[in-house]
Order: C-alpha cells, then structure tokens, then sequence
C-alpha cells in the first residue's frame, strides 16, 4: 500500500449537519449530493455523530416523521474518526473493521475532511494505467 496519509486523499470540502437539522434536510441532501451520510458537528465543528441512509430507514421503521425530528434523535453516536495524519493502513483497518464507508478526518479534534472508500481505491492506482 502506498505509503499516504489521511490528509492526501480526503476530500476536504465537508457536507456536515448540526443535531439541530431536520432529517428531511439531510435526506435532501443525501440525494442531491450522491453520498450515503454526513458527519453532525457541534458548534465547535467537532464530530459528535454521523448520519446515514441506514440511519433514517431505522427511523422510517420506527414510524418517525423525518419532517420534524432532529438529526440528533437518530444519528450513530459511535463518531469514529482518524488524525490528518493517520497512514493509509490504519484508515483500511478502521474502515474494514468497522464495516463503514466514509471516515471523518479531524485535525486537532475539528473536522477537516473525509476519506470514503472510493478515495483510497482511486489513491492505489497508477495514472499512467487507467483503462477503461
């Protein structure tokens, strides 16, 4: 694996929400911008949660009105983060042990970037040989 580090391949600019956001919100969200959850950040920008698909259909199960329920009510509370300067193998590991697909990035405990499973994909390949 090459030897990187989170802040190389995450993608820096954050789609993030605050507990405070209706779900509906964040279901708008999810579909316009083609991703499968979002970090929730408190008003320090640290990560306290994530919100996700899987998520809000727990809530549609659950007979919620995603309309006037806060994000905070059904997030994961489990935030598990990385350093900007995790190596690459130790991102893999969290994700695969954790079975997850987006891993939020802090620096000094704030939110900075993600890294989503197609990043390190993409991050392994040889320009010089992308054949499609």
């Amino acid at each position: 694996m090459k030897d990187l580090r989170a802040e190389s391949i995450m993608v820096k600019h954050v789609v993030c929400t605050r507990e405070s956001t209706p779900a509906r919100d964040i279901i708008l969200a999810l579909l316009g911008g083609h991703f499968s959850g979002v970090p929730v950040t408190d008003s320090e920008n640290r990560v306290v949660g994530v919100i996700t698909e899987f998520d809000l259909l727990k809530a549609l199960k659950e007979g919620k009105d995603l309309a006037n329920t806060a994000v905070g009510v059904l997030m994961s509370k489990k935030a598990i983060t990385a350093d900007v300067n995790a190596p690459i193998s130790e991102i893999v590991n969290i994700m695969t042990d954790e079975n997850i697909l987006r891993l939020p990035i802090t620096k000094g405990g704030k939110l900075v970037g993600v890294v989503a499973r197609p990043d390190i994909l993409k991050s392994q390949l040889d320009p010089s040989i992308f054949v499609l």
